[in-house]
């Protein structure tokens, strides 16, 4: 890939902070996929039962939905920016360390709350902060940005995978029916929805056996160097208290324009041009302030808005199909091997992972706007052939790929696209980053419920529920 020298050296001059951007996701990452395959060995450790312990999903993910809103708050200056990615990231190696100590449900709630936040405020600062450095020029670096978060969702399974249980962690009378379960129950455990598997028996009380702890240590060490090289950039920009001898942003306003602005105007964006010339990606709270509006035109506000439906519809499909399409390939009419369904997750994140590598130097030669559009109708074509093919098991494995492949690079593109159309005015991060939080759990919530239907009504459609995000749309 061949850069033009203006973005290469634009690179090189803010190599660090870069660098420093990508690797803090990268814990956002090694956090968000760690949960549901631990969930049984925490469940053990906190002696809890199953529908106690999946309230631990729901407290995270309803705290990343809120820090996502309050992220923009420390936009402000880049300190404030600085210190609160150093503090996220830090919460959550502490995190890490301190969940093998939890062995209290509620606790464990609480530590996973916390991890919730610091995640939100992470996913809102890194985007906001690789936009103001770039501009026109950011999405190759938010193509970058989110493949770093699905290198450590990818990660997180494979480090707990050799310390999880292959029996029951629990030791008592009850646990022979359940033990030769536990792969099944493990893959079919789902945010907040352990309805389909309340006819297992799992024991609550006895010796508790179980190494994850290990995993948890793991991360929390492989996490460390992060909030470390958060430092680092903090002093080298002379922003650690004891070493502030005068303050420089990483690009003054006239470097920044020098480098980012193109010799001519874009003519797309004359409608927005009137856009009130607020500060621009603050807190949700903020951006809903009526100030805000003033002599905007609908332009302003409908392209927000489309912005933050595609990402509440991408993410929240990326959520709801990881967690479901087990669920969904283990019973008929297709009755997949439990071995071999346990695989498709595997294969919709990594081909997710794969679609986000590929993207970074797709993104350098195709506008943002044309890998949205690439993306949707992939996502569209895709659903309509998994529906149309629904009893084929191989097409399920080839719609799933595809699947991942086409949801990978939908966020950074559309970031990208809504911050270019608003020429980096307005609220695009914020409003994005918290409608693709509220789609992640929302719709697993949506279709949790129907999953529920179906247990109860063996005529309702499994595809009612995996394909609800389509129908909301039409």
């Amino acid at each position: 890939m061949v850069w033009d020298e203006r973005v290469a050296a634009l690179f090189r001059r803010n190599l660090q902070p870069t660098l420093t951007y990508w690797s803090v996701f990268f814990s956002f990452g090694l956090c968000i996929a760690f949960l549901g395959p631990t969930l049984l060995d925490l469940r053990c450790q906190t002696q809890s039962s199953l529908s106690q312990i999946t309230w631990v999903f729901f407290s995270q993910q309803f705290c990343l939905l809120l820090g996502s809103c309050l992220g923009g708050v420390f936009k402000r200056t880049l300190s404030q920016s600085l210190v609160a990615l150093f503090a996220s990231s830090l919460a959550i190696s502490v995190v890490f360390a301190i969940i093998p100590l939890c062995h209290n449900v509620v606790v464990l709630a609480v530590v996973m709350a916390m991890a919730g936040l610091a995640m939100g405020c992470i996913d809102t600062i890194s985007n906001m902060q690789l936009v103001k450095i770039y501009q026109k020029d950011s999405a190759i670096f938010l193509q970058a940005l989110h493949f770093f978060v699905g290198f450590g969702a990818l990660l997180s399974p494979l480090i707990a995978d050799p310390f999880l249980s292959d029996t029951n962690c629990i030791l008592s009378n009850s646990t022979l029916n359940a033990t030769s379960n536990l792969p099944h129950i493990r893959k079919s455990l789902v945010p907040h929805h352990p309805g389909n598997l309340s006819y297992y028996e799992l024991p609550m009380k006895g010796m508790v056996v179980t190494r994850v702890s290990y995993a948890f240590w793991i991360m929390a060490l492989i996490n460390l160097p992060v909030p470390i090289a958060v430092f680092f950039l903090l002093y080298k920009e002379r922003l650690v208290p004891c070493f502030n001898n005068g303050r420089r942003p990483l690009l003054s306003a006239d470097e920044l324009a020098m480098e980012t602005q193109p010799a001519e105007k874009d003519n797309h964006s004359g409608a927005l041009q009137r856009a009130p010339p607020d500060r621009g990606h603050d807190d949700l709270l903020s951006c809903c302030q009526s100030k805000n509006f003033r002599g905007a035109p609908y332009s302003y506000f409908a392209v927000h808005v489309a912005g933050a439906l595609v990402l509440f519809m991408s993410d929240g499909i990326i959520g709801e199909y990881s967690g479901f399409v087990y669920s969904y390939a283990v019973e008929e009419p297709l009755s997949v091997v439990h071995k071999v369904a346990g695989y498709l997750p595997s294969l919709f994140w990594g081909f997710i992972t794969l679609g986000r590598l590929i993207s970074i130097p797709v993104s350098y030669r195709m506008k943002p706007a044309t890998m949205v559009s690439i993306n949707v109708v992939g996502v569209l074509v895709t659903f309509l052939l998994l529906l149309i093919f629904s009893y084929s098991v191989v097409f399920l494995f080839v719609g799933t790929a595809c699947l991942g492949l086409f949801l990978s690079s939908t966020f950074p593109s559309m970031l990208a696209y809504t911050e270019d159309i608003l020429q980096y005015k307005g609220c695009a991060t914020t409003v994005l980053v918290t409608g693709a939080a509220i789609g992640e759990m929302v719709l697993q919530l949506l279709v949790g419920s129907v999953s529920e239907k179906k247990r109860k009504n063996p005529g309702y459609s499994w595809w009612d529920g995996l394909a609800a995000p389509l129908c909301t749309v039409s």
